[in-house]
Parts: structure tokens; C-alpha cells; sequence
């Protein structure tokens, strides 16, 4: 209705106009036009950048734009580098530029912190950037996101920084995170010392740890030529036309 949001809420929806079009084997010309013309639409609408430089995704409310951006949102780094291959006229340079800033952003969003763990939200207002400025968004639920986003760019550019944060982040995770019990959410990111929230999310399992075996793991382990991540990390098989007659 009046809110719109590429992280909470309206997030999966993009990826899998994206992703219906890639698991098709290139085939889903609907989904294909709907994905790009919503990019166009995230840039124009949603896209802004910061005065230190940082490219963030705010969210439209009620008319107004709030210069806030989701942990949820990091995704979309993610996306835009794997949707760069099919943009129109001559994008996919930008697609990948696109993908690289949003990556760096949400690499700062967890740099500002004591823990080096990023929080739910962060904001681009009163002066900050990139730093949540409300108790209720300096929590870390062992999120995904940011991670799922580097290990596409690694995998789509071999740019070795991502592996460089994507070891940050396992290095924070062991030391702020692990329990006797597995890993624990923390509440506030931002603290001097760890306050659990004795919570072990299944995400984390399902998509945290597994971006980050495959940010680690050779490009030939579930290449991405056939097979596409669901929203939740699941793997599922490009739906290729000569597999199809080989089942005929």
C-alpha cells in the first residue's frame, strides 16, 4: 500500500523475477522484462547516495523516502550482479558497479560496529551513515544477507575483498556468536560486551553458513550456469531445453 521496501516485505518478490527468468535457462521473457524494468524503477524511486559516498537502498513511506536500509536489503548486491549478464543496452558494467557499491556499503554497516556484526537496520540521516541510531534495530540474528551478497560478487568478479570480508565476518561470528549450544543472535552490535539472545535462527544453518562454504568453495560446486538459490538458499536446478528433450 504506502510502504515499499526491497528488504522486509517486498524483497523476495525482485529476486525471483530475476531468478524465474535464470531458472528458465534464459526462456521467461516476462519475468526477464519485469525484473529489469523494476531495477529501473529501485534507481529512480528508491536508490540514493550518501554524502560520504555510500550507495544505500532507502524505503518509500507514505510519499516520503526514509533513508534507511535493512540488513534484509544487502541482497540485492547480490542480485544485482547476477541479473548484470541479461540488462539491456549495455548495463551490465553498471549492474556489477551496482552490485559492488551496495556490497560495500553493507560491509560498512557491519565495520562501524564494536562487533564487526551488522545490524537489523542502519541509517543515512542526522549525520550518520551506515549506523543504526535506534535500540530496536542494533541487533544481529545471524543474518545472511550481507554474506549471500559477497559471495555472489566473489563468484561474478574474483575480487579477492570479498573473501577478505567474508573471513571478517566469520572471525566476528566466532567470537561474539558461538556458544555452548551453537551460535547465538546478539542484541546490540554496538556493545563493548556480548548480550545473547539465546536464539539459533534456522536461516543460519540454511543460508548463512552455506554462502559462506560456497564463498570458500571453487566456482564448479553448484556453478550458477545450473543451478539457481532459492530465497532461502535452497538449490534448484536451471531448467536447461536440451535436458528436457533428453527426458522426452
Amino acid at each position: 500500500q504506502d510502504h515499499v521496501s526491497i528488504g522486509g516485505l517486498g524483497d523476495s518478490f525482485y529476486e525471483y523475477l530475476l531468478k524465474a527468468w535464470l531458472m528458465s535457462d534464459k526462456t521467461d521473457e516476462e519475468g526477464k522484462k519485469m525484473y529489469y524494468d523494476a531495477v529501473q524503477a529501485i534507481e529512480t524511486h528508491l536508490i540514493r547516495k550518501s554524502s560520504g559516498g555510500l550507495t544505500y537502498i532507502a524505503e518509500w513511506k507514505g510519499g516520503l523516502l526514509e533513508h534507511k536500509m535493512g540488513h534484509l536489503t544487502c541482497f540485492a548486491g547480490g542480485m544485482f550482479a547476477l541479473g548484470a549478464d541479461g540488462a539491456p543496452a549495455d548495463q551490465t558494467g553498471h549492474h556489477i558497479e551496482l552490485g559492488a557499491e551496495i556490497a560495500r556499503t553493507c560491509h560498512e554497516s557491519y565495520d562501524r560496529t564494536s562487533m564487526k556484526l551488522g545490524p537489523e537496520a542502519f541509517r543515512f540521516d542526522g549525520g550518520v551513515e551506515a549506523i543504526a541510531t535506534r535500540q530496536n534495530e542494533k541487533y544481529y540474528i545471524l543474518r545472511p544477507e550481507v554474506i549471500e551478497t559477497y559471495m555472489y560478487m566473489w563468484r561474478l568478479t574474483h575480487d579477492p575483498k570479498y573473501r577478505q570480508w567474508g573471513w571478517e565476518a566469520v572471525e566476528a561470528l566466532e567470537k561474539h556468536c558461538r556458544v555452548d549450544g551453537g551460535y547465538s543472535g546478539i542484541r546490540d552490535v554496538y556493545s563493548s560486551h556480548e548480550s545473547h539472545d539465546d536464539v539459533q535462527q534456522s536461516f543460519f544453518l540454511s543460508e548463512t553458513l552455506k554462502y559462506l562454504y560456497l564463498l570458500f568453495s571453487e566456482d564448479d560446486l553448484l556453478p550458477f550456469e545450473h543451478w539457481v538459490f532459492n530465497t532461502e538458499a535452497h538449490p534448484l536446478p536451471v531448467l536447461h531445453a536440451d535436458d528436457e528433450a533428453e527426458e522426452e
